[in-house]
C-alpha cells in the first residue's frame, strides 16, 4: 500500500482499534495486520513515535503494568477526546469518500489506467 496513504490513515486506525478496547503496542500491530489483510505492514518504528504523539495530544492514556514473568508491558487506552477526535475524523472520511464517488462515476479512465500492470 502507498506509504502516503498508510501513514495518513495511522491516527484514525490505531484510535478505531483502541475503541475496541485497551491493548498494547504488538498486539496493536498483529490487529491492524488482520483486519487490513497484511496490507498495512507497519513496523514498530512507525507506530510507537504515533502512539506518543497521540499521547501528547490527549487522545490515548499509558500504563505500564508488570507481567507474571517480571517484564513490563505499556498499555494504550482511547480516551473521550480520543473518540471525540475518531468521530470527527470518520465524517470527514465519509465526506471525502462520497466526494470522490461523486467524481469518480462515470470515469471510466480510472478503471482503465487501474487495471493495467504497472499503475501504482
Amino acid at each position: 500500500m502507498d506509504e502516503e496513504l498508510t501513514a495518513a490513515s495511522a491516527a484514525p486506525v490505531v484510535l478505531t482499534v483502541l475503541s475496541e478496547g485497551e491493548s498494547y503496542g504488538y498486539e496493536i500491530l498483529k490487529r491492524v495486520r488482520e483486519v487490513s489483510e497484511g496490507e498495512f505492514a507497519w513496523t514498530d518504528a512507525m507506530v510507537y513515535p504515533l502512539f506518543h504523539r497521540l499521547t501528547r495530544l490527549g487522545y490515548l492514556t499509558t500504563e505500564w503494568r508488570a507481567l507474571p514473568e517480571g517484564r513490563r508491558r505499556n498499555y494504550y487506552a482511547i480516551t473521550d477526546h480520543g473518540r471525540t477526535a475518531l468521530a470527527r475524523r470518520q465524517g470527514l472520511k465519509v465526506l471525502a469518500m462520497d466526494a470522490l464517488g461523486e467524481m469518480w462515476r462515470g470515469a471510466t479512465w480510472l478503471l482503465t489506467a487501474a487495471s493495467r500492470p504497472g499503475t501504482p
